[in-house]
């Protein structure tokens, strides 16, 4: 089989290189809009060979429009493993494999938790398997389109892709068009802080430690209006190091400017999952900024929540890593990001010979920070509590190599766009000690960036 073609291009703002592709079917930008450790690289995943969708519950999937019964997860397992890398010396960690998203709602496939409530959106899973991307190093300012060979693939050689690729990109970024809008909450204060006592009081009495409750707020925006616009004027409002536009087609877009990894595998197997639990603003002015940091870090309660998501990430990866392996190298760091201050814990891991990538994600899927502990019973309060189905809010977006490798990230801070409805969606953890009207405005604190996309009517 031949080595990948490798081509060199000029370093750009990826957000820019992919504006022109932004309209395709299954057009995906992984887009680190805040770069550093977390957020070194960026991925376009265009002209998917395969496809593969699955529509909301009764989970039904399809594999390029032909429907295929089996678990959505195996499908795409059965299809991964079809394809093997043709080169380990490249340069970036993800050049051609799966992209795309996971709903929150295919925790159901893994695990029995009550049915989905009326489905918000069409889709549950939306994957596209891709044999050309374009990647930036934005550690090294440095960036190329790497196109493999498969064979059995009736498609133009990888030369050709490449050079249509190239020629493809942008260069500059798009100025976004203003939209205004009206956001509705689906709920008022008085619900959500109901709710939230709710779980409070299921805590005391033993039924679960914790659980994410979360509150929408929609608003209906001009069919004509450009997804990617919205993209990146949440983009400019809130950089986030696992940020990703998704293009699924059905009117469905997603728009992400998620902080938060959920889990990572590099092709020997080594593991790592970043939970965020723990919040606070960022201040008015630099010593704000301290004090309420400092605050942050000195929190019993935000240090507690943070604790019993590590401790059920622990128990997630044991069930595919080697024994003794998993550890937590740090635990409620502060980290600061462009509108919020967090407590990011790391767990580490090594796979055991045999499991996969997708192995990883199963064990671990629907991510701990967004459902609670213990997992299968705070997902059961989730659904008695908020009213509508998650959809991709709260599941993951990831990259699966061929080669075995995986990077992925909660779906937090994240706007859903189907026809005509935008929706955001935030909340936060809730233990025992949680008061429900400062669960509320943490959750406000989180969504206000993701509001500010929409400009109010006049």
């Amino acid at each position: 089989m031949p080595n990948p073609v490798v081509k060199p291009i000029p370093y750009r703002d990826p957000a820019a290189a992919f504006a022109p592709l932004a309209k395709h079917d299954m057009a995906i930008l992984l887009d680190s809009a805040l770069p550093g450790p977390q957020g070194r690289f960026s991925y376009i995943a265009v002209d998917a060979f395969r496809v593969i969708r699955c529509s909301t519950a009764p989970w039904t999937v399809t594999v390029e429009g032909k429907m295929r019964a089996g678990n959505p997860f195996e499908i795409l397992a059965q299809e991964m493993v079809r394809f093997e890398p043709t080169s380990e010396n490249l340069p970036v960690p993800f050049s051609g494999g799966a992209v795309g998203f996971f709903s929150y709602e295919l925790g159901g496939v893994l695990e029995t938790v009550p049915p989905p409530k009326g489905a918000s959106f069409p889709l549950d899973m939306a994957i596209g398997l891709y044999d050309t991307v374009a990647a930036f190093d934005h550690e090294r300012r440095e960036a190329w389109v790497i196109a493999h060979e498969f064979t059995g693939l009736s498609r133009p050689s990888a030369e050709a892709r490449t050079t249509h690729l190239v020629q493809a990109l942008g260069t500059a970024l798009p100025l976004p068009a203003g939209v205004t809008g009206v956001w509705h909450a689906e709920t008022t204060r008085g619900e959500h802080e109901s709710r939230i006592a709710t779980t409070i009081e299921s805590i005391r009495c033993g039924d679960i430690y914790q659980a994410n409750i979360t509150q929408r707020f929609l608003a209906e925006i001009p069919k004509t209006t450009d997804s990617y616009d919205l993209y990146l004027r949440l983009r400019a409002a809130t950089a986030a190091p696992f940020a990703a536009f998704i293009n699924a087609d059905d009117g469905l877009q997603i728009l992400s400017a998620s902080p938060e990894r959920f889990l990572k595998v590099d092709a020997k197997g080594d593991v790592e999952t970043r939970p965020i639990k723990g919040t606070r603003p960022r201040g008015a002015t630099p010593d704000q900024d301290r004090a309420l940091a400092l605050e942050l870090t000195n929190s019993t309660k935000d240090r507690a929540e943070n604790l019993m998501i590590v401790d059920l990430l622990r128990n997630d990866l044991a069930r595919v890593c080697e024994a003794g392996s998993v550890v937590v190298p740090v635990l409620c760091g502060l980290e600061s990001f462009p509108s919020v201050h967090h407590l990011v814990s790391v767990v580490r891991g090594r796979l055991r010979p045999g499991s996969t990538s997708i192995d990883l994600l199963r064990a671990a899927f629907p991510g701990g920070s967004i459902t609670g502990a213990p997992k299968i019973k705070a997902m059961e309060i989730i659904h008695d509590l908020e009213p509508a189905a998650r959809g991709p809010y709260c599941g993951a977006i990831a990259w699966l190599g061929f080669d075995g490798a995986m990077d992925s990230s909660i779906v937090i801070r994240t706007l859903v766009r189907h026809e005509t409805t935008l929706v955001a969606q935030a909340g936060g953890g809730i233990v025992a000690e949680s008061e429900p009207a400062q669960e509320y405005e943490e959750s406000v604190t989180k969504v206000k960036p993701l509001l500010s996309v929409l400009e109010a009517s006049s």
